[in-house]
């Protein structure tokens, strides 16, 4: 398997690494066999801030297969080598759980025209070169193409001043933007998990964005 290496700031380098990468584009319960290296990548790519995540791979694997329940599911791999490096993944708000479908309905949503984004995950060596939109593109593109009007995420709100915050951290706001996603200030849910460092579960606060078609 090939390694990243500075090299690849190189565009011309970057274009031949790009063409060695595979992807996947998975759907339904196709997605079952690339459950565990997404449950990996999860693990580690949230290790970091904004999330914090201590992960635990065998919740992972039984958390992740809601994505085999719905056959409108998506998830796009992308592989060096067997290493999975980056993944997106999707699926219709009617098929997410009640804490996701609640901040819609209640600002009168309809959850049938939305088209709900899990994560969007890249290795650092693999970033900044063109894999995030490639996600939204695949996703976007997917839920149209299944007649969703709406696309939505969301994203967890960490203190200004954490602790934990590199001093050149910047968040996706400004990509997200360009996507014309918008943050809502209304439509916020709250989720669980184990921080970085910490022994409880605690709750965090996600804010959603927003994008619409039609």
């Amino acid at each position: 398997m090939s390694q990243p290496t500075t090299t690849w700031n190189n565009g011309s380098l970057w274009f031949l690494k790009m063409n060695e990468l595979r992807t996947v584009h998975l759907v339904g319960k196709a997605i079952q066999p690339i459950l565990p290296d997404l449950g990996a990548l999860r693990i580690q790519v949230f290790h970091d801030f904004p999330y914090l995540y201590e992960g635990d791979i065998a919740y992972e694997e039984a958390y992740l297969q809601i994505y085999t329940s719905s056959d409108e599911s998506i998830v796009v791999g992308v592989y060096d080598g067997e290493q999975l490096i980056g993944a997106t993944s999707g699926m219709p708000l009617k098929h997410e759980t009640a804490a996701i479908q609640a901040p819609f309905i209640s600002t009168n949503i309809p959850v049938e025209t939305v088209f709900y984004f899990g994560e969007s995950i890249v290795l650092p060596a693999y970033r900044g070169k063109g894999l995030g939109h490639l996600f939204f593109n695949e996703r976007e593109q997917h839920a149209l193409k299944l007649g969703y009007s709406t696309t939505a995420f969301c994203s967890v709100i960490r203190p200004v001043n954490h602790p934990l915050k590199p001093l050149d951290y910047r968040d996706n706001s400004a990509f997200w933007n360009k996507r014309n996603y918008l943050p809502q200030d209304g439509m916020h849910c709250q989720m669980s998990w184990l921080d970085r460092g910490e022994t409880e579960e605690t709750e965090k606060d996600l804010q959603f964005w927003i994008k619409t078609w039609k």
